[in-house]
């Protein structure tokens, strides 16, 4: 089911489905329990541009930290549930906005539906959450393996087990480490079901290899209009995963805003620090909330035909460089003062030059 028609779950003050923006998710890895770290690192996210946060909920004091975070932070928050079915309980009556879960893993029909009637009775979404990792051992016997289509049929047993319940307010998220795997996944579920998809390839790895995988993995299913809200899923700091998934929202077309910096390849042309200040110029427009191209080049042959592609650029010469706005050299600048000109004409942007 293509975005524009999959249905609207509203989680907090924000709507995935119905063509909504597609959001950007993180997870926290501090302890829940410890309130002040908590929201300290969901504050650096927002700052980041995350818009969806998940904090998990393994025992009651993480449930009642809950209502402690939410006072304190300006996004929704999820609360991650795993084998307890009162701490699902227990998190939404704290203040959660959704809840994620696996129905499988959460025991009983009878605890199953006393989930659903928490969520009911508040209106609060359920994302139902199937990762290949814990596929059940009779789909793995059918399909010889574990599979796109055993991934799939796991979500949609466990959808129809909320179903039965009479609810339908649910996101649906399956995930697998393995990326073709999880495009296939993705590919047949969206044939099959007009709920919202949170999509993500788990497990990934670090921040190289994870952006690798992650990047092909959501671009092959994103740009088939495919997914409703993402994740990064990276093993490092949090704010990278943020970093990263703006980037293939917007690399894909599917976000505008924030400054994309474009640099060369370096080679024995280049006379300029090119590494350094390209590093340096990406962390500067972090800050910028613009909508426009830097390009930071390293020579005087492809580097000013490229820079004046361009809004702002800089090409490399011996020691200098030159400044480009608007596909016109402004003025030559010694290497060392590269930045702060660059940083002059960014807080100096109209966008009307």
């Amino acid at each position: 089911m293509y975005r524009e028609h999959t249905r609207v779950v509203q989680i907090g003050d924000r709507k995935i489905g119905g063509g909504n923006p597609i959001l950007i998710q993180s997870m926290t890895n501090t302890k829940t329990e410890d309130v002040k770290a908590t929201v300290a690192q969901i504050l650096e996210l927002e700052r980041a541009g995350c818009e969806i946060i998940r904090c998990t909920v393994p025992t009651e004091a993480a449930a009642r930290a809950i209502g402690e975070i939410k006072k304190q932070i300006h996004i929704p928050l999820v609360a991650d549930i795993h084998f307890d079915y009162r701490m699902a309980i227990a998190a939404m009556e704290n203040g959660a906005d959704k809840i994620r879960i696996n129905p499988g893993n959460i025991g009983s029909a009878e605890k199953v539906k006393a989930v659903v009637d928490a969520a009911k009775e508040r209106n609060i979404p359920i994302r139902v959450g199937v990762n290949s990792g814990s596929l059940e051992k009779n789909l793995v016997e059918k399909y010889g393996g574990v599979t796109a289509e055993g991934i799939v049929e796991s979500a949609l047993d466990k959808v129809r087990m909320i179903e039965e319940f009479d609810y339908r307010n649910l996101v649906i998220s399956i995930k697998s480490s393995d990326v073709l795997m999880c495009v296939k996944a993705h590919e047949l579920l969206a044939d099959k079901t007009d709920y919202p998809l949170h999509v993500g390839i788990t497990e990934s790895g670090t921040v190289q290899s994870g952006n690798i995988k992650s990047a092909i993995g959501l671009a092959l299913i994103l740009n088939q209009g495919i997914g409703d809200t993402i994740r990064v899923s990276l093993t490092g700091n949090p704010v990278e995963e943020i970093k990263s998934a703006k980037l293939i929202l917007r690399t894909l077309g599917l976000r505008k805003g924030g400054i994309e910096v474009v640099s060369c390849p370096t080679c024995g042309r280049t006379q300029i620090d090119l590494i350094g200040l390209a590093t340096k110029v990406e962390k500067l427009v972090e800050d910028y909330p613009l909508d426009i191209k830097v390009a930071v080049m390293g020579c005087a042959v492809n580097g000013p035909g490229e820079a004046r592609e361009a809004d702002l650029g800089v090409a490399g010469g011996i020691g200098e460089g030159l400044l480009i706005k608007k596909g016109e050299i402004i003025r030559k600048v010694p290497e060392e003062q590269l930045l702060s000109a660059l940083k002059e004409e960014l807080d100096n942007w109209t966008g009307e030059e």
